[in-house]
């Protein structure tokens, strides 16, 4: 097992994915995107005729849900039945039910013990783990826990230059709704005592980076 956990919650658009990769490459350390799999859950779904507002039909999937993921910052994949489907999880059509899928209490925590089970097998000095509830519910005793957050102006910015087809309207639209939507499950958008607050509103890529590695090494 990793002996150093770092545990990175934060809202869409905030970079924590990007950041939390780079951050582990730069590390030495292992990388763990939680969102990942609630969206490959979604994708198992959608590719299985599974009616995600159905909660009780999408909680049986968890079970069965054959799923691995790349830990390694340069070997990054995600798989389900052996079927890579690392870009089909940033398909739209997916984005618009994963809300609906990660709502569903058995899903949050058959995912939360996957999740657990995979830092636990984490063979590097230390794994970043990134997501929406890890500083709170994954990982509350991650020896680094950290709220990577950004103004809603900035995030629509970034979130827009990722999705150059989408007008900047329609992208705040998402971002507006997908914040609604994942708040109600968890609170990812105030830090938890004892977590550390990283605003990277008026940073760039390189400083946010650094911040989140500095913060790391102050803390482990």
């Amino acid at each position: 097992m990793s002996d150093i956990v770092v545990a990175v919650d934060g809202p869409a658009g905030s970079g924590k994915s990007s950041v939390s990769r780079e951050a582990a490459r730069r590390l030495g350390f292992a990388y763990l995107d939680t969102g990942a799999a609630y969206r490959a859950l979604a994708w198992h779904c959608l590719d299985e005729g599974v009616d995600v507002e159905d909660a009780t039909e999408v909680a049986e999937r968890v079970a069965a849900f054959d799923y691995a993921i790349g830990m390694q910052p340069d070997h990054y994949f995600v798989r389900v039945g052996g079927e890579d489907i690392t870009p089909d999880i940033r398909e739209p059509r997916v984005t618009a039910v994963v809300s609906a899928v990660a709502r569903v209490p058995e899903v949050r925590a058959g995912l939360t013990a996957l999740f657990r089970r995979l830092i636990a097998e984490a063979s590097e000095p230390g794994v970043i783990v990134e997501g929406r509830d890890i500083t709170t519910v994954v990982a509350p005793d991650a020896a680094v826990r950290v709220l990577l957050t950004a103004s809603p102006e900035a995030r629509m910015a970034r979130r827009s230059a990722e999705l150059s087809a989408v007008s900047a309207e329609a992208t705040a639209q998402q971002l507006a709704s997908r914040d609604a939507q994942d708040s109600r499950v968890v609170d990812f958008m105030n830090a938890a005592d004892g977590v550390t607050t990283l605003d990277s509103t008026d940073l760039d890529f390189e400083h946010t980076v650094q911040a989140l590695i500095d913060i790391v090494r102050a803390g482990a």
